[in-house]
């Protein structure tokens, strides 16, 4: 479903006036420039990175060696881009096959034994589903330009993808995710490149890759850019427990990332999420991220009565470790899911949060220097 550009200027006047905020240039300046088309997105790069081998012909190991090389390539013509040195229709179209090709067949032989969140359950998920309910196919619930999101990416092409490798008692999206992953439209890799084109040509500002959770389905969304025809920024938005080599498959396709950074307590990750070693994978992830100095935007969902030992850990991490994040301090939390049915079990985040642990979570925000309130 598409919008009128009037509608969403009319709805979401800030996220015109975002742009005049000169932070917000600045820290998503890449973004902004694909955004606008001054610049390729990097999947349009990585098809222009042409490997000598074919993919199909190699193990997992030769895969990865090819990919390594190929990416270094990759990122010396990205930077030269980014600064002006290079323009893109200098880089001649490969004769057989490019990156994209090898992080495709990557995530392909990955899923044979799937490794591509920090479960790592090893599941054969051609032959059965893993921990985040998927088998080897993929499925779209919904996808729409939304207008509820942070004010720089609206109208955003959001494209919500079901199963999730969480459990979150107080999941908003619990019916994608955990109830009935399966129901949604099967879509192969074609079929998710006409999505994304449709998208952006009815409007939209960025393709938004959402769940659920997008990672159990990374094998088919990085398959779809091979057909993607069209300039897009390509938006990661997730509760970010992806593998280390999850995160390389992505690093050369994102152009800006959306990431949940929920807990600052593995207690806390375990007891609402079942997601064990929250604290480091997510912030080895973010930290990733901060050395790639790509374009991002951390939300981070403010849960009654977790002040202290989630929101301000997590809020003084960042202005530690990814100075350059904008930061989404999120009043949205309300018990949803399992809270809502069985309040007596989770008693501590049975409500809403109080205006005045929002308030506490704002000033805090304020005395590191985050950057929040333009997409707060």
């Amino acid at each position: 479903m598409s919008v009128p550009s009037w509608y969403w200027r009319l709805v979401r006047p800030d996220a015109i006036s975002v742009w005049e905020d000169e932070e917000v240039r600045r820290r998503l300046k890449w973004y902004y420039e694909v955004m606008v088309d001054a610049k390729p997105a990097k999947f349009m790069i990585a098809k222009r990175i042409e490997v000598y081998e074919d993919p199909g012909k190699l193990d997992l190991e030769g895969l990865w060696s090819l990919h390594e090389e190929a990416s270094k390539r990759f990122w010396d013509v990205f930077e030269k881009i980014r600064s002006d040195k290079m323009r893109f229709e200098e880089l001649p179209l490969p004769d057989k096959w490019n990156l994209l090709h090898v992080k495709s067949r990557i995530a392909w032989e990955t899923i044979r034994s799937c490794q591509l969140c920090e479960r790592r359950c090893r599941i054969n998920r051609y032959e059965r589903k893993g921990v985040c309910q998927l088998d080897y196919r993929v499925y779209v619930h919904s996808w729409f330009h939304h207008l509820g999101e942070e004010a720089p990416l609206v109208p955003s092409g959001t494209i919500f993808y079901g199963g999730c490798n969480f459990r979150c008692v107080f999941c908003q999206n619990y019916d994608i995710s955990q109830v009935t992953p399966r129901e949604g439209i099967l879509v192969d890799a074609r079929k998710l490149a006409l999505i994304q084109k449709e998208l952006r040509e009815t409007g939209a500002r960025n393709i938004n890759h959402v769940g659920g959770d997008p990672t159990p389905s990374l094998h088919v969304i990085l398959e779809s850019l091979l057909y993607l025809d069209v300039n897009v920024p390509q938006l990661w938005n997730s509760n970010m427990y992806l593998t280390v080599e999850s995160m390389k498959l992505l690093r050369d396709v994102i152009d800006i990332w959306l990431p949940d950074f929920k807990y600052g307590s593995n207690k806390c990750a375990i007891r609402l999420s079942a997601a064990p070693r929250y604290w480091e994978v997510v912030t080895r992830n973010l930290k990733m991220i901060a050395e790639w100095k790509d374009p991002v935007i951390i939300r981070h969902l403010v849960l009654p009565n977790h002040l202290e030992c989630c929101t301000k850990p997590v809020l003084k991490w960042i202005a530690e470790n990814i100075p350059h994040a904008l930061v989404n301090v999120m009043e949205q939390y309300r018990p949803e899911h399992l809270v809502a049915k069985y309040p007596e079990k989770w008693p501590d985040i049975s409500r809403r949060p109080r205006w005045r642990e929002m308030q506490e979570a704002y000033e805090y925000a304020e005395k590191l220097g985050l950057v929040y309130k333009p997409v707060s």
